[in-house]
């Protein structure tokens, strides 16, 4: 935090940003989640090679990290931006942890145990149960262009949020303040605590083309969710038809 608004930016191959902030954080989860469970660590300001090879030795026990989601909210002085940690065992997620130090909000959830804020069990409010009413949180810049086109001309939603940090997006899709989410490609640091944290607080998820979320590439993996089923339902049959 000392350097939210005060770091040098560097560019990604894939054009993103990282800054000697994100470096630090990463560097400080890799020496100290091997304490707690020694195994594979694939980080996001790793090369891509070494990404990969750490998701091929981590089959039987992998920690996927984000040092920071939302470098560019934290760059700008947007306070919105976590931390997020999973560990993962056959490429699903078993323990999922994610942090807004902004906030003090700590989401967490372990396979089977049920997903909270801070102790307070998952969702804090009932979210709606018709389309037509709900708020959504849409990640324009990663659809195709026909249903981008579709959702930006014609929603069938009430309203749209995007802020920026896919970790926290997921986890308040999970606490209810948003009703859907709706995302065209994440890698596993991207979805493998948040993901963990919906299933966990009774949420439902898809991808575009799997009703099994975690069929398909995990390197892209594109987000139909709800908390509620029948309002998810309708999402996702509303998103598949105008693919």
């Amino acid at each position: 935090m000392p350097r939210y608004l005060c770091v040098a930016r560097q560019t990604k191959e894939d054009g993103s940003a990282c800054t000697e902030a994100d470096l630090a954080a990463q560097h400080k989860l890799l020496e100290l989640l091997q304490k707690i469970h020694p195994c594979a660590v694939m980080g996001e300001e790793m090369s891509r090679q070494e990404q990969e090879v750490q998701w091929v030795n981590g089959r039987d026990g992998l920690w996927s990290i984000d040092p920071i989601d939302g470098t560019s909210n934290f760059l700008n002085g947007l306070p919105y931006f976590a931390i997020s940690v999973a560990w993962m065992k056959q490429g699903k997620s078993v323990l999922g942890v994610i942090y807004n130090p902004v906030s003090n909000e700590m989401f967490y959830a372990e396979r089977g145990c049920g997903a909270f804020l801070n102790g307070r069990r998952l969702p804090i409010r009932q979210t709606t149960t018709v389309l037509s009413n709900a708020v959504a949180n849409v990640d324009l810049k990663r659809l195709h262009n026909k249903l981008a086109a579709k959702v930006a001309s014609t929603p069938p939603y009430a309203s749209q949020r995007n802020y920026g940090a896919c970790a926290l997006e997921w986890c308040y899709t999970a606490a209810g303040y948003f009703d859907l989410y709706l995302h065209g490609g994440q890698k596993p640091w991207d979805y493998a605590a948040g993901s963990l944290i919906l299933e966990e607080a009774g949420g439902y998820m898809s991808g575009f083309e799997y009703d099994d979320y975690w069929s398909g590439s995990p390197w892209r993996r594109s987000v139909i969710a709800a908390l509620d089923k029948n309002l998810f339902l309708q999402w996702r049959d509303w998103v598949r038809a105008h693919q």
